[in-house]
């Protein structure tokens, strides 16, 4: 199997947390270590996508930053895609601290058998939770020069193997690798309900 590297978005405003999402504490460590920790060795390299690298520094994680600023997601995708040193790379977003990495390890898995390999729960791809080729960039850098953003638009120009809602469940039950924390209140009830 060719080699992966993996990504994380780190690029988004934050503006609902009122804070750097990656620096918010979930059961005592911020997000970024969290999901840090769920990607650790599976790929040959992992660097952080950051327009803002200073506070990343004492994780010792490479970063770069967005080729185009302030293009949301598409461009974060883009940016890593670009940065990887290999054909594939495996994306996950800053705020998903229930990523399940065997979940991880079957997407890579299936890495050459399309040019995005995306989980869809309940008919809605996960396109910040997803391997995609080099072949994905000649498409996505024509969306952000034409200003179409939405990620998922460029789908229809490449092979996609979507995992459904049946093979996630062999690894992931209830879905709960996709739950993001978008405000403090979805913090403190998350913090609550958590039965990690």
């Amino acid at each position: 199997m060719t080699p992966v590297s993996v990504a994380i978005q780190a690029g988004g405003q934050s503006s609902r947390m009122g804070t750097d999402k990656s620096f918010v504490l979930y059961n005592g460590r911020s997000m970024i270590e969290t999901v840090l920790a769920q990607v650790a060795d599976l790929g040959q390299e992992t660097f952080i996508v950051t327009n803002n690298p200073e506070p990343y520094a004492y994780l010792g994680v490479p970063t770069v930053a967005d080729i185009f600023p302030d293009h949301g997601p598409l461009g974060g995708i883009h940016t890593a895609i670009s940065h990887a040193s290999h054909a594939h790379t495996l994306i996950v977003a800053c705020d998903m601290p229930w990523l399940k990495r065997p979940l991880l390890q079957h997407l890579i898995s299936l890495r050459e058998t399309a040019d995005v390999i995306v989980p869809r729960w309940d008919k809605f791809p996960e396109p910040l939770h997803a391997v995609y080729s080099k072949a994905c960039l000649p498409p996505i850098e024509a969306n952000l020069q034409a200003k179409q953003l939405k990620i998922t638009r460029f789908y229809g120009q490449v092979t996609v193997r979507y995992v459904d809602k049946d093979e996630i469940e062999e690894f992931d039950e209830n879905g709960r690798s996709f739950a993001n924390i978008n405000t403090p209140q979805e913090l403190t009830q998350v913090q609550k309900n958590s039965p990690d």
